[in-house]
């Protein structure tokens, strides 16, 4: 057993407790409160004068999948030969060696969403990871955590120039159109066969996993900047009755209603970029702020290895600088990021019966010139600084 004990506990529950005190046991929280004694035999990390919280949720990033140093020989973030390929796994691609995950336990980092890339119209499946392993399939969280889509300039500029479809927004909604329409009609003739009325169909493993995303079963999260492109990706969501996550959201702010109005949620950023393309015109530090003050359920990424992964606390940082409330900046690091994974019975705050996933930082998670002291995956120090 071990207590973490003396430092400032923040749960995110909306109990601080200072001093207070985490009790560990077989990988999990068994109680967290003010410091009142420590049982006899228990093993003691003093934290005093430290911030003791849950570790940090990257909800969309590329870490094992886009290795650190590589390039081509561990690069498999896109699959450019085909724009529809919702059966690709993205766990068959992490690299769990890639340094990426020791920066990532370096920021506290302990849990990440990772995936493929946004060349495609459907890309592959997402998992969700925690950031310490040898074997991914050890690692692994949910598998599959979403199926990644994408519209707007990628795979335009991917298939466009050579002359193959996608070339045009039109084109790239229609692919996602038939690919669901598709996996609807092998959804019905599985149901059929199961209730006695015709054969089972050849086994698809591409219609597979729509099905899942049919079923509701998991989101489908879809690469969209413009604000045009998440309306088409509410669009279909709605003609299909998905569920949807936004990826990036870059203009959330100017259709925040229409998706607070829907449910939708979003994982936005990467918040410490330029106008690198034409759909990042509109980037603004501001869009967290918009989208919850619209009701909107969102995350913050930092799409690693377009900013590195350590660096997820200073893009949250830079919302509250877009007027963004502090409280609501960590929870789009921690509980709101477990929400949208589907993860929060076990991540995202420290209570009893969650994974000790904790980190010790010395100050505020939001100064630059906080350092992470040591971080837990399910009760293991797995960092020290």
């Amino acid at each position: 057993m071990l207590a973490i004990t003396g430092g400032k506990v923040i749960t995110m529950t909306g109990q601080v407790y200072e001093p207070g005190m985490v009790l560990v046991e077989r990988g999990k929280i068994v109680a967290v409160g003010p410091l009142n004694g420590v049982p006899a035999g228990v093993e003691v990390d003093d934290a005093t004068g430290c911030v003791v919280m849950p570790g940090f949720i990257d909800a969309h990033c590329h870490v094992g999948v886009a290795e650190e140093i590589y390039r081509e020989e561990g690069d498999d973030t896109n699959e450019y030969t085909d724009p529809v390929t919702p059966h690709l796994r993205a766990i068959d691609a992490v690299y769990p060696a890639d340094l990426g995950f020791e920066d990532a336990r370096a920021g506290g980092v302990t849990t990440v969403a990772t995936g493929p890339g946004s060349a495609n119209i459907i890309g592959g499946e997402m998992v969700a990871l925690k950031t310490a392993g040898q074997v991914v399939d050890r690692m692994a969280l949910r598998s599959p955590v979403g199926l990644k889509a994408a519209l707007g300039e990628n795979p335009k500029r991917t298939y466009g120039r050579e002359k193959k479809m996608p070339a045009t927004r039109m084109a790239s909604a229609a692919l996602l159109r038939e690919a669901l329409a598709k996996a609807q009609e092998y959804q019905r003739k599985l149901e059929a066969a199961a209730a006695g009325r015709g054969e089972r169909p050849d086994r698809d493993l591409k219609m597979e996993s729509l099905v899942r995303v049919l079923r509701r079963e998991i989101p489908l999260r879809v690469h969209a900047h413009r604000a045009d492109d998440i309306m088409t990706a509410l669009r279909i969501a709605r003609e299909f009755n998905l569920l949807l996550v936004v990826e990036h959201c870059t203009e959330g702010y100017l259709v925040a209603q229409e998706l607070a109005a829907h449910g939708v949620m979003a994982v936005v950023g990467p918040m410490i970029t330029n106008r690198a393309k034409v759909e990042l015109k509109g980037i603004s530090l501001q869009t967290p702020r918009a989208l919850a003050e619209a009701g909107v359920t969102f995350a913050i990424m930092t799409d690693h290895p377009v900013v590195p992964i350590q660096y997820l606390a200073l893009s949250a940082a830079l919302a509250v600088r877009g007027g963004l409330p502090e409280e609501r900046a960590l929870r789009a690091i921690t509980l709101d990021a477990a929400r949208i994974l589907g993860l929060e019975n076990r991540l995202g705050s420290l209570e009893p019966g969650k994974d000790a996933d904790m980190i010790v930082l010395n100050g505020h998670p939001f100064d630059p010139r906080t350092r992470v002291i040591k971080t837990y995956i399910d009760g293991r120090l797995v960092h020290r600084s």
